[in-house]
């Protein structure tokens, strides 16, 4: 890095402190208001599991929840790849996650919102291998899902009430 670059780069981290940014998960970030504050429905399907799997890494176990999370997952697979002889070789799965933020306290609703993503996944090899590859991209899907659920957590958290 030469040395024009260092003074942008410091420059541009004094611009960053000046505005009042703050690292997410740092000491006054928005991401330690929610640690460990949110409780998760108990899962009823695979996808659930997954999901709320990805959210707890993220945010921790809700031991001392303030908030509650509720969340309705929809899937759908969708063919869009084919052969010359007319079968699929590839399969794209849409997730839908529409999820409900509560205050445990009051039952009041604080958010309702929903984010959308997609995977891929090969059907080229064997009957295992695309079972395979369709069980990763459920999985992928729910970390996706997870991912964006928590960083619009994170964006809203300041608003949340103590």
């Amino acid at each position: 890095m030469s040395s024009s670059d260092r003074r942008l780069f410091l420059l541009g981290a004094l611009a960053l402190g000046a505005c009042g940014f703050t690292p997410v998960y740092g000491p006054q970030g928005a991401g330690q208001r929610l640690q460990g504050r949110i409780l998760l429905d108990a899962p009823v399907t695979e996808n659930n599991y997954r999901l709320n799997r990805r959210i707890e890494e993220r945010l921790g176990r809700g031991g001392a929840a303030r908030y509650a999370l509720s969340v309705d997952i929809d899937t759908e697979s969708d063919g869009f790849g084919t052969a010359s002889d007319g079968t699929t070789t590839r399969f794209r799965l849409t997730g839908t996650a529409t999820y409900t933020l509560r205050d445990t306290a009051t039952d009041v609703v604080l958010s309702e919102r929903k984010t959308v993503a997609f995977t891929g996944y090969s059907a080229t090899g064997s009957n295992v291998a695309t079972l395979a590859s369709a069980r990763d991209a459920r999985e992928r899907l729910m970390v996706i899902l997870a991912d964006q659920i928590v960083d619009q957590l994170l964006l809203l958290s300041p608003d949340l009430p103590e």
